[in-house]
């Protein structure tokens, strides 16, 4: 059985991984099974406060149910404020995918995942700027995301998530379920031309007055 790790007199119960794309967190909860079920923390404010140098402001939670195949992003707002979020799988599994879309970033374009499910109980940390999609890989698949800005449509915005040349890793055997309004955004080279991406420089201006 996984035990917690008493840390400057802290009970830290979570393993943090940092994903290529910088801003990007991995969360690993310890898992304490009994014969009653599972207990875990999944979500704990000091370890991610550790990785980011701030705390991370929770204004909205948001709460999706998906059919097997369903897509959602790639989404992202503009910075700032932008909106940063911590996503939470308690049921079924995702593939959960990131893309750096910050104009002018060392790894502008790159793309990386995690699968998040209710096994694992793995959660991700998404910062402002970065581009968020999801894909449901079994039916009634639940997430829960916490958010530090609530939405703002007049700044939130998205990218084709079937864009080729994202070559995203979205596994061949699924049928796709995509809103409308998802099947229309542009792709990324698109959005760059028309200016429609957040700005790298903005975003790590924004990192440093969250870190203060």
């Amino acid at each position: 059985m996984s035990t917690p790790t008493l840390r400057d007199g802290i009970l830290i119960s979570m393993d943090v991984r940092e994903l290529k794309i910088p801003g990007v967190l991995e969360f690993t909860p310890k898992v304490f099974p009994d014969e009653r079920g599972v207990f875990l923390e999944c979500f704990r404010a000091e370890p991610l406060e550790e990785a980011l140098g701030h705390r991370l402001d929770l204004v909205q939670a948001n709460h999706s149910v998906s059919k097997k195949g369903t897509v959602r992003g790639i989404h992202y707002a503009l910075v700032p404020p932008g909106q940063a979020k911590y996503v939470y799988c308690p049921q079924g599994s995702f593939l959960d995918i990131l893309v750096d879309i910050r104009d002018g970033s060392p790894t502008f374009g790159q793309v990386d995942y995690v699968e998040l499910n209710g096994d694992t109980r793995r959660s991700v940390y998404v910062s402002e700027g970065v581009g968020h999609m999801v894909v449901a890989l079994e039916d009634d698949s639940s997430l829960i995301y916490l958010c530090s800005a609530g939405y703002n449509p007049e700044r939130e915005k998205g990218l084709n998530p079937l864009d080729s040349a994202l070559d995203l890793p979205i596994p061949a055997d699924l049928e796709l379920l995509l809103s409308p309004k998802d099947q229309a955004a542009p792709t990324l080279s698109e959005a760059k031309d028309q200016g429609l991406l957040p700005s790298y420089d903005e975003c790590q201006k924004w990192y440093a007055q969250l870190r203060g």
